[in-house]
């Protein structure tokens, strides 16, 4: 049920979105804090004694691997979070919750002891899981159906998103990365109490908006849910215990169980959208030009989510970050795409706008992406050559990386989910947008896998065959763009 339009309004939209806007920006606070000083976190000597103090002394492949899997818990988790949300608690009260979970794991993380450090990765993912899809959904139940407002409602819903990835990583990165770790952990937390507080400031404003359970589960269904996840959970201490046993439990093992895990479940997914009854020929060719822009996604975010992980590692190492005059934490430089993303998202829209029909279709899109994120670690390469001359490299060129996986990114993401809404065949338009996020789990978790070259390669040679590699699959999905227009049929 949308609100009614009433005096006050967000910016020319229904005040109410002022709520979930500052909701999601401090959510994201959280999340982007997190990612700034995860990996630094990983990769820091364990005997530190000087500020920030000791970290968990991860090899660099290794904290990649780490980075990769929390990131896919983050994009894999919001299939569960959704369900709970529509089946159970609806989505107002889903928002709540995971905003909860998510400073619990916080606050967990802010205690020196290392299993307590992984409980609250766990606890932030989960509770990301339960928090991030909802809160969209319950911005699209602000506007009636036909409301000309809604793209700008969620236009400045996504600056918010932007806004705190800026923010964060100069609050949290600062204090984590110069003064504690354990406090930066903690402070994300704050954030996430912030923006849970002036939720429920704004919460009668809200109306009913979110309040009630879209589509309540049977008490048989909910039963077996229960029994489906305890099942999950059993299986997952199964597997923690013969690990265990048998290899000395190591932490890195599990990263690599999850990232198969993740394949199945995106498998097992298409599997499913394939044999959905009443499918017509048509729905049936726009799965299969949605299953090539999905492994295309994959191979884009396997690239482009190394920014919080390989190259904040290779920063943290590597580059020259003393201009004289002030210091700039590393952390930091995470802010770059924030800033990129707010100052071009509104140029590629007015360039898409002013191109009509004569704009580039979506699978070109998403090849020039697919180049472009294999051109940004191809400019990584000089700066990786000094580092192995033992020389630190300008933030110049990690400045580069960022604005041209910027560029790829604004060419691939938005259209990407457009062209989901627009593939879906009917009734599944839910299940097709949660298999659009999931290639970003899947992408995660290959990416931080694949991090474990480095080892092997050095950092030139990750670079060089990372960036060859995803250029050479760029062309590859080049050459089958008309068998995906087809399949697309007229949807571009």
């Amino acid at each position: 049920m949308s609100l009614p339009v009433g005096e006050r309004t967000f910016f020319g939209q229904p005040r109410a979105l002022a709520t979930l806007f500052f909701t999601e920006m401090w959510e994201r606070f959280s999340y982007y804090g997190m990612r700034a000083i995860l990996v630094l976190y990983l990769i820091a000597p364990p005997d530190g004694v000087t500020p920030p103090g000791g970290g968990l002394g991860f090899s660099t492949a290794d904290a990649a691997a780490i980075y990769g899997t929390y990131s896919s818990m983050v994009y894999l988790f919001p299939l569960m979070g959704g369900w709970v949300a529509d089946r159970l608690t609806g989505p107002r009260t889903a928002v709540l919750l995971g905003g909860l979970v998510i400073a619990a794991g916080h606050f967990i993380m802010a205690v020196p002891t290392e299993v307590l450090f992984w409980l609250g990765l766990l606890l932030i993912a989960l509770g990301t899981g339960l928090l991030k899809p909802s809160v969209s959904a319950m911005v699209g139940g602000l506007y009636a159906p036909g409301d000309e407002r809604r793209d700008g409602g969620f236009s400045i819903f996504y600056m918010g998103i932007n806004l705190g990835a800026l923010i964060a990583p100069l609050v949290v990165g600062y204090l984590g990365e110069d003064i504690n770790w354990h406090l930066g952990f903690a402070v994300a937390g704050v954030g996430m109490l912030i923006g849970l507080a002036q939720y429920m400031a704004g919460w009668k404003g809200l109306g009913t908006v979110g309040k009630e359970v879209p589509d309540p589960a049977p008490a048989g269904v909910r039963i077996r849910a229960g029994l489906f996840t305890l099942a999950i959970v059993g299986g997952v201490a199964v597997i923690i215990g013969l690990d265990a046993v048998f290899l000395g439990f190591d932490i890195t093992d599990l990263t690599v169980i999850f990232t198969v895990v993740v394949v199945i479940i995106a498998f097992a997914y298409f599997i499913r959208l394939f044999r959905q009854p009443n499918l017509r020929v048509v729905d049936k060719h726009r799965l299969r030009a949605f299953l090539y822009l999905f492994l295309a996604a994959v191979v884009f975010w396997a690239i482009y989510d190394q920014s919080g992980s390989t190259i904040n590692e290779f920063a943290a190492k590597f580059t020259q970050t003393d201009l004289g005059f002030f210091n700039v934490p590393v952390s930091w430089l995470q802010s770059i795409n924030p800033v990129f993303i707010i100052i071009f998202a509104p140029i590629f829209a007015v360039i898409w706008t002013k191109l009509g029909s004569r704009a580039p279709s979506t699978p070109i899109k998403f090849a020039m992406a697919i180049f472009g994120v294999g051109l940004s670690f191809l400019l990584m390469i000089p700066a990786a050559l000094q580092a192995e001359d033992g020389q630190k490299s300008a933030m110049w060129w990690i400045v580069s990386v960022f604005l041209v996986q910027t560029w790829s990114e604004l060419l691939l993401s938005p259209n990407g989910l457009s062209a989901t809404t627009k593939l879906a065949p009917k009734g599944l338009l839910s299940q097709m947008l949660a298999v659009w996020f999931l290639a970003t789990a899947v992408g995660d978790s290959v990416g931080g896998q694949l991090a474990r070259l480095i080892d092997v390669l050095g950092w030139a040679g990750y670079f060089l065959v990372c960036g060859v590699g995803t250029a050479i699959l760029g062309g590859l999905f080049l050459l089958v763009v008309p068998k995906i227009k087809s399949l697309m049929d007229g949807v571009c």
